[in-house]
């Protein structure tokens, strides 16, 4: 019997998958950012290709843990047939660092008590504690899945966000060449949440302290306009895909902003050219600063990813 040719052909190895693990170490880094490391022999195979990757972690169900979680390729859609009840929450960060050899994964989280089941569990979390990471699979030909900066040849990048992108943002400046140069602006609730970070000498750091202020975005917006006016190419024009990009995005304004795009980063790498953005946090700001870099900077909307990683008032984004 002759054989088909998805059977005869080889199965290619999944992207990402699941890695059992337990709480490792707990370190509060500042009053808004905990991080956790993750240890567990499941975890050298643990994707190392970093950036702002994402990953899912995976939180028990009161008093069932991880009974009812399905492993395998297909997790996804055997968790949505479960029973509301039996369904872990997960939710989406992304890793801070990955040390194989030792079998370690650390996630930072951003800290806002009991609001979200994610920063609940990180603040009663303690050594020894299960944990399910949907992680990308180092051996996987397609393991860099799952990360959205992607500049292509440019003399400037610009990273901006909130506390949420912090984590990313950090990763991003630690494995950005020596020779880049731009800005990071990264927003948060308080001076104290200004993280160490090591960067290239040609991208400045520039941490924005809310300092009580309940508004995401006032310090950050006139922040990241400012840079822009400054360091972006003045004689850019809206030409070609750039005329069509504004003029959907005119368009989305005259929507209700729950029917504008959350979530748009270019195909492949960006184009080449002056500038790069990338931006994270929430969605009503990173709207606001995309709509400002393709409309009234010129970009093309190539050279820019957005990403609302959260709205105001939800606890997570679909």
């Amino acid at each position: 019997m002759l054989t088909s040719l998805a059977e005869a052909a080889p199965r290619q190895r999944p992207a990402y998958r699941s890695f059992h693990a337990n709480v490792q170490r707990v370190e509060r880094l500042s009053p808004h950012f905990m991080r956790v490391t993750f240890a567990g022999d499941e975890l050298a195979g643990f994707g190392t290709a970093g950036l702002d990757q994402r990953v899912k972690v995976v939180l028990p169900v009161a008093g069932r843990g991880f009974a009812d979680f399905p492993d395998g390729d297909d997790w996804y859609r055997a968790w949505r047939e479960l029973p509301a009840e039996l369904r872990n929450v997960f939710r989406t960060y992304t890793v801070r660092a990955v040390r194989p050899d030792a079998g370690e994964v650390d996630i930072d989280f951003a800290m806002h008590g009991d609001l979200g089941p994610a920063s609940a569990w990180a603040t009663r979390a303690t050594p020894g504690d299960e944990i399910i990471i949907i992680g990308p699979d180092e051996l996987s030909p397609d393991r860099a899945v799952g990360i959205d900066f992607r500049p292509g040849v440019v003399d400037t990048v610009l990273l901006a966000g909130d506390e949420t992108a912090a984590p990313a943002i950090c990763a991003i400046l630690e494995q950005l060449p020596a020779h880049a140069a731009g800005v990071a602006v990264i927003e948060v609730p308080s001076p104290l949440d200004a993280l160490e970070v090591h960067a290239p000498d040609g991208v400045e750091v520039r941490w924005l302290a809310r300092d009580g202020a309940d508004v995401h975005g006032d310090r950050l917006v006139p922040v990241v306009r400012d840079w822009v006016a400054r360091n972006c190419s003045a004689d850019a024009r809206l030409t070609g895909d750039s005329v069509d990009a504004a003029q959907a995005l005119a368009a989305a304004e005259q929507a209700d902003l729950d029917d504008a795009p959350l979530w748009d980063v270019p195909e492949g790498r960006s184009l080449d050219g002056d500038c790069y953005a990338w931006l994270a946090g929430e969605a009503s700001v990173i709207t606001a600063l995309r709509r400002f870099l393709v409309r009234e900077a010129g970009l093309d909307r190539r050279q820019v990813a957005f990403m609302g990683y959260w709205r105001r008032g939800r606890a997570e984004l679909e």
